[in-house]
């Protein structure tokens, strides 16, 4: 992969190597994860498995008993390696590779006796593609958390790196589709000028629909108008603000993040501000996978 510079790697790997990320069917998606090409190897063999976590120390995924993985983790000492596999979304770019580990621990997933959750603690430091894609994950979170209320002002420029198709935007309200065109965002909400008188559309649910490219996405995200402004210039018109319902879909959160996060690089690619925040370490707020089936 290599998009990021080998200093913004080395960033998440030391603030962010404690937290675990859960594969559900939405961090699948974003992070392009190719779940049937993951394997567990163990000597020369592999092994079908579905990765359940990850942070940058350690593993958790599921097998089948009955393929014959513990015996073949028994004759190896318990010695093995993941094969990761991504389609990096952006480019389509296919990337995999190995991560040696060691399994510390198994237990029956979800009651079953066919199924084991097995712990499996890194060898080593894992290659720069995880800690990129899984980083980018965790990165988008804590953004969320700490600059949710930051707003971004729609301009020529900001279109661009945000990588919106168009400022022209959809917002249904009551089930009545408009055009609107897009004044700002946040982690949290949009503002957006629309026909209509603003009182008769105060505290309506609506859904937003946003074109992005790079690559080439549609994301409606629900919501409820909070306010509502006449334009003092055109009385027929509206500036509305939307502000999401709970959970904001990952992949919008992500593109925000990555916007937000340029803002603060200089020129020479090197971050402005050179104090490291500290990050408190606890598991990023993902439910777990419901359909894990090997």
């Amino acid at each position: 992969m290599g998009v990021l510079p080998r200093q913004k790697i080395n960033v998440y790997y030391d603030q962010f190597k404690n937290i675990p990320v859960t594969f559900n069917k939405e961090i699948v998606f974003v992070t392009g994860l190719q779940a049937k090409q993951v394997n567990l190897k163990c000597a020369s063999d592999f092994y079908p498995c579905v990765i359940y976590s990850t942070s940058f120390l350690e593993a958790k995924l599921v097998a089948n008993n009955k393929s014959g993985i513990l015996d073949k983790l028994k004759a190896t000492n318990n010695s093995a390696s993941i094969k990761f596999s991504f389609k990096v979304p952006t480019s389509g770019e296919q990337v995999a590779f190995l991560v040696p580990a060691h399994v510390a621990g198994s237990a029956p997933y979800n009651g079953s006796s066919d199924m084991s959750i097995f712990t499996l603690q890194f060898s080593q430091r894992p290659p720069d593609d995880l800690i990129e894609i899984i980083g980018r994950i965790i990165e988008a979170n804590v953004n969320f958390n700490k600059r949710k209320d930051e707003v971004i002002t729609i301009s020529p420029e900001s279109l661009r790196k945000l990588k919106f198709v168009t400022k022209d935007v959809s917002i249904t309200i009551q089930k009545v589709p408009r055009r609107c065109i897009l004044r700002d965002i946040s982690f949290t909400n949009a503002r957006v000028i629309v026909l209509g008188i603003s009182r008769l559309l105060l505290d309506k649910p609506a859904t937003i629909k946003f074109d992005f490219s790079e690559p080439d996405e549609s994301l409606a995200i629900n919501g409820k108008l909070v306010n509502a402004e006449a334009m003092p210039e055109r009385k027929e018109m509206a500036v509305l603000t939307l502000a999401f319902d709970v959970p904001v879909p990952m992949s919008y959160k992500v593109r925000i993040s990555d916007y937000l996060t340029t803002l603060r690089v200089t020129d020479k690619g090197k971050p402005a501000n050179q104090q490291v925040t500290t990050i408190e370490e606890k598991p990023v707020n993902i439910p777990p996978p419901t359909d894990a089936a090997i």
